[in-house]
């Protein structure tokens, strides 16, 4: 699929990109390639081929979710900016009016 000048400068305004007279040429024949090679992407045969989401094995890369020794509050309170009875404080975030 060839593109025009036009159509790579409509392209450019919607990507807010201000390109040369050069640039326009360059990228409308590299578009134009890419277009090609999609298509031609198309042509391929995959009706053998079930959908997937991925061509990877499904794992999981979180760990398991067991119960383990959490950090002690001091360590975790210890660069705290703040602190009150053993707790983090901040500032509220909500003014607490309840209003509509």
């Amino acid at each position: 699929m060839k593109l025009d000048r036009a159509t790579v400068e409509h392209i450019a305004n919607l990507a807010k990109l201000d390109l040369t007279d050069n640039e326009i040429e360059r990228y409308a024949e590299q578009l134009s390639a890419i277009l090609d090679y999609a298509e031609r992407l198309n042509e391929v045969d995959t009706s053998a081929i079930p959908p997937t989401a991925s061509v990877l094995p499904l794992r999981s890369v979180l760990r398991p979710d067991e119960a383990r020794e959490s950090l002690p509050r001091d360590v975790a309170l210890s660069n705290a900016a703040d602190t009150a009875e053993g707790q983090f404080r901040v500032e509220a975030v909500l003014d607490g009016g309840g209003g509509a």
